[in-house]
């Protein structure tokens, strides 16, 4: 058994899991020798991927923090939310916002296990954690908890970050994000980033066959299929753009080249 009581069998320790790669190229300490070899191979193949996973994360951030301080938003449903790095996404907003509330989402036992660094709310606002898989909308609308932490009468930010490469097109990524979107109010925001080989078409191939050799098949989108995520939504300034791009504040995107990143990164409001 884990700490928290459940089935240690659950977590595949054998296989790599792309959140612990994620984990593991970021300097974190929650991955097995499978994700330490399987993001060494990656790492041979694309030098740049761990700048690029940096970029993603920091976009988080600032992205974050602009809907808490620019859109005035208290309420988020971060779905893919993977293993916890601190600032955790709650961490960023309720330091704006100490009421915010935030509903994680995820499927991975090792994330449940380790879902404590997410529950970790300020007294004024309130962290839940739900088990459910992204391509189960209705599983994760129809969660008790999300519906006791967020108040679906009050706008929400939807964010969606670094999972929809992992959703073929049978299982209608689209879809899903505009079934997850129906019930937040007006005023509502989705927060995206959507991995492409646009830049970097060669490398970032090499990368996608590694994942896929290790089961995880990946589709990398383009720009224009990054809109179709976006439809009937405003987009805010400066639209869908590479995450670098996206309101640098000067914390660590000099010296980025475009062909070191491979995700675009968009924020847009329900009207």
């Amino acid at each position: 058994m884990t700490e928290n009581g459940w089935p240690a069998d659950r977590i595949d320790t054998e296989n790599a899991h792309s959140a612990r790669i994620y984990d593991y190229i970021l300097g974190g300490k929650d991955y097995y020798p499978a994700d330490q070899e399987a993001g060494d191979a990656m790492a041979r193949e694309w030098p740049a991927l761990p700048v690029h996973m940096r970029a993603n994360r920091d976009w988080m951030n600032r992205a974050v923090r602009w809907l808490v301080e620019e859109a005035g938003v208290r309420q988020f449903l971060d779905i893919g939310t993977g293993i916890p790095t601190s600032p955790n996404l709650h961490e960023i907003a309720q330091s704006v916002a100490p009421a915010s509330r935030v509903v994680y989402v995820d499927n991975d036992p090792i994330v449940l296990t380790l879902s404590q660094g997410l529950l970790s709310s300020t007294p004024e606002g309130r962290t839940s954690y739900v088990e459910a898989d992204f391509r189960d909308p209705a599983s994760i609308l129809d969660a008790p908890e999300l519906r006791e932490t967020l108040d679906l009468d009050r706008p929400v930010a939807l964010t969606v970050i670094a999972i929809v490469h992992f959703v073929l097109d049978e299982d209608d990524a689209v879809g899903i994000v505009r079934r997850l979107l129906e019930p937040l109010p007006p005023g509502s925001y989705l927060a995206m980033t959507i991995g492409t080989a646009e830049f970097a078409p060669e490398e970032v191939g090499r990368v996608a066959r590694e994942y896929a050799a290790r089961n995880m098949p990946m589709r990398l989108r383009t720009l224009d299929e990054a809109h179709e995520f976006f439809d009937g939504l405003e987009l805010v300034e400066p639209g869908i753009v590479q995450v670098h791009k996206w309101h640098p504040d000067g914390t660590g995107e000099e010296g980025i080249r475009d062909e070191d990143i491979a995700m675009y990164g968009a924020v847009a409001r329900k009207p």
